[in-house]
Order: structure tokens, then C-alpha cells, then sequence
């Protein structure tokens, strides 16, 4: 069993995964499961999940995604890279008006499963969400928070302190390693008593 900071540091933005790894719906279920478990703002629970293990669903998933903003010459994984499962979070507005973090929290404890079992994810919030409701089906009282991708990784990240610049865009160098720059520690403490 890794330690909980080590699943933590392993829990990077996957978006390159082994297509011909497929997923059972069983793991997104039990994915779910995970998720039901979390926080829940007034604890109304209100996220409701739709998961796709489909091919053809999964394509239509895919075609809605905005891959990578930052790797602008990059239009997102070719076909033997991409995801073998989604889980569409939403929120049922029978049940709340607002889902505050809720989402947030349930796709990263989602992520944090999945990594777990050696698969790999990314969370999206750019989504075609007219277009994709209409490939799913979505009724109108669920609103679509987030996308979750998931599958094998066949990507390599590596985490590295933001340079002088400032830089903190991602990118990815001529050997395909994704590198992830992030703020020191001491530039996001802003004070401790």
C-alpha cells in the first residue's frame, strides 16, 4: 500500500492512456461508491453520476472535451490514446440550487481511487455540455459539472517547482514526459501563528 502523499503526488492530469485497457463498469461503480462517501455541502448529496464504458458513447464523450489548453498545437490523444470509461458528474437541481464544491471533492476522491488501482484520470470542466447532453440523453433538471476521463496511463508527468518567470504553464517536452509546474510551498503559505 503506497502512502496517501504518494497517491497524492501520482495523481496528475492524465490525458494519453493505453486504449486497448478496457475498463468495466463495475470500477466506475465502485469509483462511485468512493464518491458517495464525501462531504456534501449541507449534506444534500445532490451529484448524480453517468458513467460510459461504451465505445461509442465514449466517442461522443470525447468529442465534447476540450483536451488541453496550454498544448495549443496538441488537439487531444489519438485514437489508441484515448479514455476507455467516463463518469459525467452532475448535479440534480430537485435536490439542490447550488452544489457549491461538492463535485470538485467527488472527482478528486474519484481520481484518487482510480490511481489507486493503477488506472489514471483527468477532470474536465471545458465541455460542449448542449452537445454532449444531447448524446447522453441528459434530462434538464441535471446539470453537468464536471467530465471525468479515465483509463491506463501511458503517460509520464513529472512535477517540477515554477522557474523564475513565473511560468506556470504545462507542457510537454520532445520525449512526450508532461511536466507540471507548481507554486513553492513558501509562495502559498501567507502566514502561520
Amino acid at each position: 500500500m503506497k502512502s496517501f502523499k504518494e497517491l497524492v503526488m501520482k495523481n496528475r492530469s492524465c490525458r494519453r492512456f493505453d486504449n486497448s485497457h478496457k475498463i468495466e463498469n463495475t470500477t466506475l461503480v465502485e469509483l462511485v461508491e468512493l464518491a458517495r462517501h464525501c462531504a456534501s455541502a449541507a449534506n444534500k448529496q445532490p451529484l448524480k453520476y453517468i458513467l460510459s464504458t461504451n465505445e461509442q458513447k465514449n466517442e461522443e464523450i470525447y468529442s465534447c472535451l476540450g483536451w488541453a489548453a496550454y498544448l495549443t498545437d496538441w488537439k487531444g490523444p489519438k485514437k489508441e490514446e484515448r479514455p476507455t470509461a467516463y463518469i459525467v458528474v452532475t448535479g440534480d437541481k430537485t435536490l439542490a440550487d447550488n452544489f457549491w464544491c461538492d463535485h470538485g471533492i467527488a472527482a478528486q476522491t474519484i481520481l484518487l481511487g482510480a490511481r489507486d488501482q493503477g488506472l489514471a484520470g483527468c477532470m474536465f470542466a471545458a465541455i460542449n455540455i448542449k452537445k454532449l447532453s444531447g448524446f447522453l440523453g441528459i434530462p434538464d433538471h441535471l446539470e453537468v459539472k464536471l467530465v471525468i476521463a479515465l483509463g491506463k496511463p501511458v503517460e509520464t508527468a513529472r512535477i517540477e517547482e515554477v522557474g523564475q518567470d513565473g511560468n506556470i504553464k504545462y507542457y510537454r517536452d520532445e520525449n512526450q514526459v508532461h511536466h507540471v509546474p507548481k507554486r513553492k510551498l513558501s509562495d502559498l503559505i501567507v502566514s502561520t501563528w
